[in-house]
């Protein structure tokens, strides 16, 4: 499968979504894991701003890859962006699309101090 890397460094970048489990199978409510470490996986909706346009994608993340004060409007940092193109076809009619998949994705507000 083509891997295309996602150069992310001239973006900004917020959560649209905060991360939610990511379902491998809608019928049995399965969670999907990575494939390489067992860990489950998660999905953040990212707001992607660079030159005056936005677009939200839904990447896909190791879930202990993930910050967890990550709320809506959070600015964040991407490690290891990638988008692969997909297709399937399913009761006769074809689909596309491209999928998102990073290893991190960190918020770049400070956690606040402990008490």
């Amino acid at each position: 499968m083509r891997q295309i890397p996602v150069d992310t460094s001239a973006a900004m970048l917020m959560v649209a979504q905060p991360p939610k489990p990511k379902v491998k199978d809608r019928r049995t409510g399965e969670i999907a894991t990575d494939l390489e470490t067992g860990a489950p996986m998660v999905v953040v909706d990212v707001v992607f701003l660079m030159d005056g346009v936005s677009d939200v994608l839904s990447v896909s993340v190791p879930q202990p890859g993930v910050s967890n004060e990550l709320v809506m409007g959070t600015p964040v940092a991407i490690t290891g962006l990638i988008a692969r193109p997909w297709e399937n076809e399913s009761g006769g009619q074809k689909r596309h699309g491209i999928s998102f998949r990073a290893a991190a994705v960190t918020s770049l507000v400070a956690a606040p101090a402990q008490a």
